[in-house]
């Protein structure tokens, strides 16, 4: 058993495929996932699961559908993995005075090559991004409302489901891993 981060994809946004937390924590209990915790409403969970991140993902994945009828990519890292995001960005004087705006965008498979330049080149409100290991990056000086850099120029850039959170989350989901 290890200690898992998962990050649900789109669900408690504008309204839509609703996933109250503790359904989602029930849901994560009936399929054997042991100390779970969510953060925000925004499907954050940190939980220890047997087998890996990608099984504990596609567990959760098909609990998922057939609990709430719809569904939700669920991209997983281990404990392990989550305390090298949290170790540091590349953008660490916006870690500390713009967390908001600091975003780790994480997908489900390890990033195409060129996915950086594919997403700088779509970039017109002053984003910038870099990767690091299988991380994107992307820092958000002027905000995210005005961006151009949606779900789907991500998802497209990176080959596979993308799914982002700002630093403060990040330290919060190192924090309830046990870092």
């Amino acid at each position: 058993m290890s200690r898992i981060i998962l990050l649900l994809r789109g669900v408690n946004v504008g309204g839509h495929r609703k996933v109250p937390m503790e359904e989602l924590r029930q849901t994560c209990r009936d399929i054997g996932f042991d100390d779970v915790e969510s953060y925000i409403q925004s499907g954050n969970l940190v939980v220890t699961a047997p087998g890996g991140a990608e099984a504990a993902a596609a567990m959760l994945e098909t609990a998922l559908q057939q609990r709430f009828g719809f569904a939700v990519d669920v991209i997983a890292r281990t404990a392990r993995q989550w305390a090298a995001y949290a170790a540091g960005s590349p953008f660490p004087d916006a870690a500390e005075k713009q967390p908001n705006l600091l975003h780790l965008a994480l997908s489900k498979q390890k990033p195409k090559p060129g996915a950086v330049a594919a997403l700088r080149e779509r970039a017109s409100a002053g984003e910038l991004i870099e990767a690091s290991g299988d991380a994107l990056w992307v820092l958000y000086p002027n905000g995210v409302a005005g961006t151009k850099l949606g779900p789907a120029v991500f998802d497209k850039a990176a080959g596979s489901p993308v799914t982002a959170r700002n630093w403060r989350t990040v330290l919060k989901l190192h924090e309830l891993a046990g870092g």
